[in-house]
């Protein structure tokens, strides 16, 4: 009996893995220049965390979280997303009373949705994210914002598209809450079951609808833009001035929505308009989430974050045909023949991986031609041949690949001279 991949998961194997690496090693480096330091949290939680962290009438809590009861009859869920792991330990560990505010915080690891596999998107996927909590600063909106832009930038992207909109505070969502009802009411059983549930629970959520947005309704809904009071409006104001002073476009989009009560103010989404990218063009979604760590407990706390898939990262880079430079050679291969040769280089090529060279020898006792292939095949910068005579008289010979000399050199002092090498 055979046993397959499960669906919605992947294997990244070598020549492959490198590129995640690679955009692993970048959002790292990037994070450090930002100040965001790394936080690694649980792969499961209590699934309480997620109904109250993402909120019961989201589709990713209804419908996509794989949730089990331990034997203790506890009810877990693999995570599905990091924010709420993240503020869960924020508040746990009372990181609200350290020295240096606000907190930065980045995280990156494997979460898991049970959804409908597509391109770029898995059941079991790679999240990146970062979380900002114990500012109201509109200007900490702007760097998370910037933060993204300049990870896709970065890695070369060129075709990114930033939408963002306000959610404004709770007096003025509370107002549009009630237009949107109202708006909504009298033809909500033209709508889908989810949007009749939604409409008295989270009437936002209804505008998030992928089965109803072509609706003529949803064309005409109240804009939250409408409803911002004078201090959210000139919080917005404040965000895009920032961001047009850091250099990033923008396009406001009213439609643009979290759909949980204690999102507020600053919403956005970062999307590829790539050709052959796909029908679901978003590559990372945020906003600011003033009621969160309440919500799990902790003192009311400002927080505004950003997540992104390294998945759909990676589709939109071969969408927009971005080659990644990668090392892929290695320092030296030892090539030997004969036994005693054979058996000295074991030692040797311990010698030279300590002294921090990428180096590997035959271990399928091949004939001295097929070690060439091997070494070509690796992209090898160096052969070094031990024969039994060489060894007998204390010599190696070394061979440059790229410009085909070769130099015998003493045995003992191999290593000294390919660190000199290096240092040229």
């Amino acid at each position: 009996m055979s046993i397959s991949l499960p669906r919605g998961t992947q294997d990244i194997l070598p020549g492959e893995v490198e590129l995640w690496q690679l955009i692993e090693t970048k959002a790292r480096e990037l994070c450090e220049k930002y100040q965001y330091k790394e936080i690694r949290t649980p792969i499961f939680e209590h699934t309480e965390l997620f109904s109250r962290g993402v909120g019961d009438t989201t589709d990713i809590v209804q419908k996509e979280m794989y949730t089990f009861e331990d034997r203790g009859g506890r009810s877990i869920t693999l995570r599905p997303e990091g924010t709420a792991s993240t503020v869960r330990a924020f508040v746990e560990k009372k990181m609200f009373g350290y020295a240096n505010q606000p907190v930065k915080l980045y995280y990156m690891g494997p979460m898991f949705r049970y959804e409908r596999p597509q391109s770029g998107r898995f059941r079991q996927f790679v999240q990146f994210g970062i979380e900002a909590l114990g500012s109201n600063d509109p200007a900490i909106d702007a760097e998370v914002i910037s933060l993204a832009m300049n990870l896709y930038k970065g890695l070369g992207l060129t075709k990114l598209k930033l939408i963002i909109n306000s959610l404004g505070d709770k007096e003025s969502r509370s107002a549009h809450r009630e237009a949107l009802i109202n708006h909504f009411k009298p033809r909500i059983g033209e709508f889908c079951k989810d949007c009749q549930n939604r409409l008295e629970k989270n009437p936002l959520r209804i505008l998030d609808c992928k089965v109803d947005r072509n609706h003529e309704l949803m064309k005409s809904a109240p804009s939250i833009l409408d409803y911002l009071n004078e201090e959210s409006q000139a919080y917005f104001e404040k965000v895009k001035t920032y961001l047009t002073q850091l250099d990033i476009p923008f396009e406001v989009d009213s439609n643009l929505v979290r759909g949980l009560d204690y999102y507020n103010h600053t919403s956005f989404e970062i999307m590829s308009s790539a050709e052959g990218f796909g029908a679901i063009t978003t590559l990372c979604g945020g906003g600011r989430y003033n009621g969160l760590v309440d919500e799990i407990g902790g003192p009311e706390t400002p927080g505004i974050g950003l997540a992104l898939s390294i998945e759909r990262l990676i589709a939109a880079l071969k969408a927009e045909g971005v080659e990644m430079e990668m090392n892929e050679s290695i320092d030296i291969y030892l090539a030997a023949l004969g036994e005693e040769a054979k058996d000295y280089t074991v030692g040797l090529l311990q010698q030279l991986r300590l002294a921090g060279f990428s180096a590997e020898r035959d271990y399928l006792n091949r004939k001295i031609k097929a070690q060439f292939k091997a070494a070509d095949r690796l992209k090898a910068k160096y052969v070094a041949i031990l024969g039994d005579d060489e060894l007998k008289n204390s010599k190696i010979n070394v061979k440059n690949m790229a410009s085909g000399e070769q130099k015998e050199v003493d045995l003992d002092s191999v290593v000294q001279y390919f660190q000199g090498l290096k240092e040229e």
